[in-house]
């Protein structure tokens, strides 16, 4: 197991986003745009894959204890951190929700199935409409290559 798995295994266990991986990064000076995070987090085979090394890996750890603990003057409990971040999470997933332009709810999928006789639609019959006639674009000529037919 190398460094990009045991940050992406942290990323998806404290439910961290790009922008707050910055902010973390942040706490203790170390500054990564979030290009390169998601650089880092790339499969191997990937052409823009970073390899994520220990001084990365260090800074984040590091940071990340002052996000959820807190610093000495200000302690933080970190199971509230983490609940706060989740609901955070939860309310953007909620907010990512589409919407139906013509009424206030939220869209859900597919429509429950009715069986009522309006709710079944005729199949338009094929038969019924008439051919269309074919354009023909190139002439009908006769090819004369100089052999004579007997």
């Amino acid at each position: 197991m190398n460094n990009n798995d045991i940050f992406k295994k942290l990323r998806v266990a404290l439910q961290l986003r790009d922008d707050q991986i910055v902010e973390i990064l942040e706490l203790v000076d170390f500054r990564m745009s979030k290009g390169e995070i998601g650089n880092l987090f790339r499969n191997e085979d990937h052409p823009n894959f970073m390899e994520c090394g220990d001084q990365v890996l260090r800074n984040f750890l590091n940071g990340l204890v002052i996000h959820l603990r807190g610093t000495k003057e200000n302690p933080k409990n970190a199971m509230d951190v983490i609940a706060k971040n989740q609901s955070e999470v939860k309310q953007n997933i909620a907010a990512k929700k589409v919407t139906n332009p013509t009424s206030d709810k939220p869209y859900e999928g597919k429509k429950p199935a009715t069986t009522s006789a309006s709710s079944f639609k005729k199949k338009p019959n094929f038969k019924d409409k008439k051919p269309v006639k074919k354009i023909e674009i190139v002439e009908k000529v006769a090819f004369k290559n100089g052999k004579k037919k007997s």
